[in-house]
C-alpha cells in the first residue's frame, strides 16, 4: 500500500500517473481522526450517569474493582492502575480467574467497573451475578444500553457507537481509546473531588524521575555530620580539612549565631592556592551571600537553581541557619540537571 507513482508503457510514450492507493500516513491520519470523532462524541454524551458513577466512587470504603476480557481487559488494568495512583484504591480482576476462585478478592464494600463494549460478553458472567447476589454496586462500560451487562448495571457508562479506526470495523480501537478516555475521565474527577495534590502523587511514584522531581531538598540533603561547616575566623586549613572529610567540595561558614555567611568551594580553593597562606582567614577568601534553599521547595527548583547560576553545591536553611547541604551529584542521576 503505497503512493508512489507507477509506469504506464503505452504504444507512444511512457506515461507517469499516480497510484490512487493512500500512503500509510494518510491511512494512519484517517484511523487517528476516526478516533479522535469518537472521543468528541463521548465527550459530549457525559452526564448525569458519570456524576452517579464518580459519586459511588468516592463513597467507596473498599476498592475499586475493574474487569474486563480481552482488549477491554488491557485497559482495565490501566483503568485501574490510574485509579491507584491517584489516590483511589483499585485493583483489576481477570473475570475468567473469578470464576475460578478469584471472586473472593472482591468484597461487599468494594465497587466494580466491568467493560465491555457489546456488553454481552459471557465471561463476565459470574462477575456480574456476584455483584447482584451480594448488592455490590456495579458500574458498566459498554456501547450496548439493552445488553446483558447494561441492562443490569447501577450505573450504565454508554459509549456512544462510533466508527472504528480498523477499516473493516472489526479490531476494537476506536471503542478501547473511548473506554480508556471514559477511565482517565472518572479517575481525574476523583482525584479532583479529593484535592489530590503533587505530594500525595509522590507518595505513590517515589521511583524514577518522576519521583524525583516530587521529592524536597529536605529529603535529598547530606545534614548532620555529613554537612561541611567551619565558624567566622577559622584558617583555611581548617576549611580544607573540613572538605576534605565530607568529600563534598565546599564549606559553609557560619558566625556566632549559627548563621550562614558565606561559601568555599574546591574550585576556590584552586584558583587561590598558589597565593595565599593556608593559615588565612577562611572570611576573606569565602564568597559571601550564597545561595540558599529552603527545605520545602522542590528538587526540580534545586536543579533550576544549579542550571541557572552554574553552582555544584547549595546550602539548605532555616531561618538562614544551615540544616544540609545539597550537592550536584544528587541529581545526577535524575536527568533534571
Amino acid at each position: 500500500m503505497t503512493s508512489n507513482l507507477k509506469l504506464i508503457n503505452t504504444t507512444s510514450s511512457i506515461h507517469l500517473i499516480k497510484s490512487l492507493e493512500p500512503t500509510y500516513a494518510e491511512v494512519g491520519r484517517i484511523a487517528i481522526q476516526n478516533e479522535a470523532s469518537g472521543l468528541m462524541q463521548l465527550s459530549e454524551s457525559l452526564g448525569s450517569e458519570f456524576d452517579s458513577a464518580v459519586r459511588l466512587i468516592l463513597a467507596c470504603s473498599g476498592r475499586l474493582v475493574v474487569t474486563g476480557i480481552g482488549k477491554s481487559g488491557h485497559v482495565g488494568r490501566k483503568i485501574s492502575a490510574t485509579f491507584s495512583s491517584t489516590g483511589t484504591p483499585s485493583l483489576f480482576v481477570h473475570p475468567a480467574e473469578a470464576s475460578h476462585g478469584d471472586l473472593g478478592m472482591i468484597s461487599r464494600s468494594d465497587v466494580i467497573i466491568a467493560i465491555s463494549k457489546s456488553g454481552e460478553t459471557p465471561e463476565l458472567r459470574d462477575v456480574v451475578s456476584y455483584s447482584r447476589r451480594f448488592g455490590i454496586p456495579l458500574i458498566g462500560m459498554t456501547s450496548g444500553a439493552e445488553s446483558a451487562l447494561g441492562s443490569v448495571a447501577d450505573v450504565l457508562l454508554l459509549m456512544p457507537n462510533a466508527t472504528e479506526a480498523c477499516p473493516m470495523g472489526l479490531a476494537p480501537t476506536t471503542s478501547t481509546t473511548m473506554m480508556l478516555a471514559l477511565g482517565d475521565a472518572l479517575a481525574i474527577a476523583c482525584l479532583k473531588h479529593r484535592n489530590f495534590r503533587a505530594t500525595d502523587f509522590k507518595e505513590f511514584h517515589p521511583g524514577g524521575k518522576l519521583g524525583m522531581r516530587l521529592k524536597r531538598a529536605r529529603d535529598i540533603m547530606y545534614a548532620g555530620a555529613e554537612m561541611p561547616i567551619v565558624t567566622s575566623g577559622s584558617p583555611l586549613s581548617a576549611a580544607i580539612l573540613e572538605m576534605t572529610r565530607t568529600r563534598l567540595g565546599c564549606v559553609g561558614i557560619v558566625n556566632s549565631d549559627g548563621l550562614l555567611t558565606g561559601i568555599f568551594t574546591d574550585g576556590d580553593l584552586r584558583r587561590c592556592i598558589s597565593s595565599v597562606n593556608i593559615s588565612e582567614n577562611i572570611d576573606d577568601l569565602m564568597f559571601r551571600g550564597p545561595f540558599e534553599m529552603d527545605p520545602e521547595a522542590l528538587v526540580e527548583e534545586v536543579a533550576l537553581l544549579f542550571n541557572s547560576h552554574r553552582i555544584p553545591s547549595v546550602f539548605v536553611t532555616r531561618d538562614h541557619k544551615p540544616i544540609g547541604v545539597i550537592h550536584m551529584h544528587s541529581l545526577l542521576g535524575s536527568g533534571l540537571i
